[in-house]
């Protein structure tokens, strides 16, 4: 049909008028650009409904017991049982999107009760099939006894659904010194190495809570990945590009590549950026899971004594691709002053040294440090003399600085021990 002349009631302008009016609905019905790009070009982005949570304990009572053992005629070697099946990806467990308490109400025996397939140190190993993932999961800490308990309240069912084989590691810091959670960090990655040969470790802080299964706790094989990438705190979003704030993880061979993590950082603030910087400086890139699935709750407390704002985090940040090959892995040093196999994860006592910042002599103000164990769980680790041989043979390739020493043997050194852990024994 042709169109002549330049009346508006002409059929042309008509239909043009209508046309822009249901694009420019349309435009604003699907959330404008990003909305009408997601129309017209299809996405993998999975949906998940977060306002219908399931509970953070359900289909625990699904997870399978071990087969019993075959019978023995009493003759010949021991008979054993058909290998375990090979555990399935992505577990049929998962649920979702689950419900975050931020505060547990409940006591250490009480989630203990509540997660009776976890062995003491915080362990887990699924009990019908053969794991394909094993990760040690590290969290700095100090004074957070109350977000400890959430953790593990929260953390303990939604790995189990995961269907990995994993353990909770504790790294306290002993002492009144400024917070290190980097250094801190060092430590548990070595320790945790000493303990297995974990194929991933995940960095994870004491305060935030994952909200949905399918962000499952395993390595990417070839880069570093960053989970926390929809943190409630920041309105679900990545705040910048770079962020790997949070909760994170590396397998040890990326831990070994990007010389770990650096021990300047004394104080709140400025490691997760410099941590980032060494993706990059050691030719690798972070990996994200898709915001619709890496969604965490952080639980909201007030600023830390002993953890104040570090002043010197930019001027060590300007200094990273200077200082990323001698500060990190290579110059950890500490000292293990306990370490205890609590019912739901491992105890790391630690001393790692003071805030060079002080003034010389001055005293830092008093911080109350209490040991988060079950007073009456203080056993060792175990582990058999093969496994040790093994692990230290894996930790001295990782390291070139020991730690400042072990706890000493005699009598005065062991009891100079129990006081700065404050176990009894």
């Amino acid at each position: 049909m042709a169109c002549y002349g330049r009346s508006l009631d002409s059929p042309c302008t008509l239909a043009l008028l209508v046309g822009f009016q249901f694009a420019f609905v349309l435009y604003f019905s699907l959330g404008g650009f990003r909305g009408l790009v997601s129309v017209l070009v299809h996405t993998t982005e999975p949906e998940f409904d977060y306002s219908r949570p399931h509970d953070v304990y359900t289909n625990l009572s699904h997870l399978g017991v071990p087969p019993p053992p075959p019978r023995n005629s009493g003759t010949g070697p021991p008979a054993t049982g058909p290998p375990l099946r090979d555990c399935q990806i992505p577990s049929p467990l998962l649920v979702g999107p689950v419900s975050v308490h931020l505060s547990s109400p409940l006591s250490m025996e009480e989630i203990r009760q509540r997660n009776p397939l976890v062995s003491p140190g915080g362990r887990y190993r699924p009990p019908d099939c053969e794991p394909r993932h094993h990760t040690a999961i590290v969290v700095p800490y100090r004074n957070r006894q109350t977000h400890l308990r959430a953790l593990l309240y929260h953390l303990h069912p939604f790995l189990q659904r995961q269907q990995i084989h994993y353990s909770i590691y504790i790294v306290q810091q002993w002492g009144n010194s400024t917070f290190n959670r980097a250094k801190l960090l060092n430590v548990g990655v070595r320790e945790a190495l000493r303990d297995e040969d974990w194929s991933c470790i995940f960095l994870h802080d004491v305060d935030l809570l994952p909200e949905n299964d399918h962000n499952t706790y395993t390595c990417h094989k070839q880069f570093p990945t960053h989970l926390s990438v929809a943190m409630d705190k920041f309105k679900y979003r990545l705040p910048y590009p770079q962020y790997f704030g949070g909760v994170s993880a590396v397998t040890p061979d990326q831990y070994m590549k990007m010389n770990g993590f650096p021990n300047q950082y004394w104080g709140w603030g400025g490691e997760d950026d410099d941590i980032a910087a060494r993706v990059r400086l050691s030719g690798m890139k972070i990996m994200r899971p898709p915001v619709a699935i890496g969604h965490y709750k952080m639980i909201k407390h007030k600023g830390d004594r002993g953890n104040e704002q570090n002043p010197r985090r930019f001027d060590l940040l300007k200094r990273t691709r200077l200082n990323w090959r001698s500060d990190g892995l290579n110059s950890l040093t500490y000292e293990l002053l306990s370490r205890e196999l609590e019912p739901l994860y491992t105890n790391l006592t630690v001393d790692i040294g003071e805030d060079p910042r002080l003034p010389q002599g001055k005293v830092p103000s008093p911080v109350k440090t209490t040991t988060p164990v079950n007073q009456r769980s203080t056993g060792k680790t175990g582990g058999t003399a093969k496994q040790e041989k093994r692990q230290e043979s894996k930790v001295a390739n990782m390291t070139v600085a020991k730690p400042a020493g072990e706890p000493a043997q005699s009598k005065a050194a062991n009891q100079t021990t129990q006081e700065k852990t404050g176990v009894v024994k």
